[in-house]
Order: C-alpha cells, then structure tokens, then sequence
C-alpha cells in the first residue's frame, strides 16, 4: 500500500473502501467511493507503470477483468501527483 499512500482525493469526496488488486500484470488500488450523492469506483495505476498503455487500452482492461461492462461510462484522469486514475460504475 506504501506506494499509493500519496493518492489525491478531490475535496468532498468520500473513500468509502479501498483495497490494491492485480489488472493484468499491473498493480492497482481499488476505490469506492461516493461525491455529491454520486457513487462511482475507481482504479488507480501509477503513471510510471502504465506508461504508454494509453487511455483506451487501461479501459480494456476493466473490461476485460469484468470490473466494468463495454457500455459503461468509464473515464481517464492523469494528473501531476504522479497516477492514472480510471473512474467507472457510476451510480446517481
């Protein structure tokens, strides 16, 4: 867990649970989490090891590890803080 314990959270934002799981052969954290009456989960890489997979491949991955359907909305966030963040099941 030491190498995401510097994960941002955007303000007013719960974590409700989190837990680090395998995507592939890549190491993510898992989140739960719940904004402004939105309930949504996401995925968190860290940039370094997800270089040059691209936005659309790190979706594929969701979908291929049956943690997101191919009609769901999924976003991509990559930001200065050094991970990759893919949000999806959004719930309202």
């Amino acid at each position: 867990m030491d190498r995401f314990k510097s994960v941002p959270v955007e303000p007013g934002t719960r974590v409700h649970h989190q837990e680090l799981i395998r995507v592939g052969e890549h190491q993510a954290l898992h989140q739960w989490w719940s904004w402004e009456g939105i309930k949504a989960e996401s995925l968190v890489f860290l940039t370094a090891d997800v270089q040059g997979l691209g936005e659309q491949r790190l979706k594929s991955l969701l979908v291929d590890n049956g943690l997101a359907d191919s009609s769901a909305s999924i976003t991509y966030k990559q930001d200065d803080s050094g991970f990759t963040f893919i949000n999806f099941n959004f719930v309202t």
